[in-house]
């Protein structure tokens, strides 16, 4: 017989988990008043896109968003993936500042991957967790306009400019735009773009709140060999001296500059989050504590 005094300890551990719960929401409270209604350009790729549970993970956090009234827009990279299927058709990938050499056999198989394969795959994948995703490649309603960036990398285009119509539109039907990084070249054929470079121009000319990237990383270092030198905050005129300084890893380059650009251009947060984090969107986006480096144009922006 029970003394009324206490509850049995599986029902104390219970209540606890389930209170622990709540105040998670209530805590995310202030974050989704704050950003209901903005948009959120998302650059998903890194692990997030291949291992099972981060990919799985990555669409209840967009579900999460989806449904508390933020508005997602995921453009997605798949080097990996594209890497495979030129080997599947004997072609070799070879770089240069790591970026891929594209020749006319290359884009074809990039064109291919990316709006026939990849795409489709994180369409299906949003929509199996509860969102309702529509696929679009930058040829779609001349999202992205290109011109060759450099004669020796064949059809990679550097962005020259961006019709976010087509993107609005679907924001406006309520969808999440998922967006493969091509491009229309001025000389009419299809271009391969860098995605990080891609999402940055997309979020400024979208407006966006925030833009935010997936990479397999903890966010940016201060000192490349050092991983106790997380940068957790910085502003665009203290990583314009980094980017300026030469000690940026080719790999982080083109995402620093695409913060850079999409800050200076109007968008208010960029963030670099590690991917290998299940749940990194939610944990920066409904937490005051973040995780990662977030770069804004002024240092006392809340």
């Amino acid at each position: 017989m029970g003394t009324g005094h206490s509850s049995p300890a599986a029902t104390k551990s219970r209540i606890a988990t389930t209170m622990g719960k709540a105040r998670i929401f209530s805590e995310a409270m202030p974050f989704i008043k704050q950003f209901r209604g903005a948009t959120v350009v998302i650059k998903y790729g890194g692990s997030a896109m291949v291992d099972d549970t981060l990919r799985n993970t990555f669409a209840d956090d967009v579900a999460m968003l989806y449904y508390s009234g933020i508005k997602p827009v995921i453009v997605h990279g798949g080097g990996p993936l594209i890497s495979r299927a030129m080997g599947q058709q004997g072609i070799e990938p070879q770089w240069i500042d790591g970026l891929r050499i594209t020749d006319a056999g290359t884009i074809r198989v990039v064109q291919a991957t990316l709006a026939g394969e990849i795409n489709p795959d994180i369409v299906r994948l949003v929509n199996a967790h509860g969102s309702l995703a529509a696929g679009v490649n930058g040829l779609d309603g001349n999202t992205f306009l290109a011109r060759p960036r450099d004669p020796r990398l064949g059809f990679v285009g550097e962005v020259t400019s961006v019709n976010p119509r087509l993107v609005m539109a679907l924001q406006t039907e309520g969808y999440v735009p998922v967006v493969a990084p091509l491009a229309r070249g001025e000389d009419g054929h299809p271009y391969n773009l860098n995605a990080d470079t891609a999402a940055g121009a997309l979020a400024e000319a979208l407006g966006a709140r925030k833009l935010v990237y997936l990479t397999d990383v903890e966010g940016l270092y201060g000192d490349l060999g050092d991983t106790d030198s997380l940068i957790q905050r910085t502003t665009v005129a203290e990583l314009e001296r980094l980017v300026g300084s030469g000690s940026v890893s080719s790999g982080m380059l083109p995402k620093l500059e695409s913060c850079i650009h999409a800050i200076r251009g109007g968008v208010e947060r960029a963030h670099i989050l590690d991917g290998r984090i299940q749940h990194a969107l939610l944990l920066e986006i409904f937490t005051p504590e973040g995780i990662g480096t977030m770069i804004t144009l002024e240092e006392d922006l809340p």
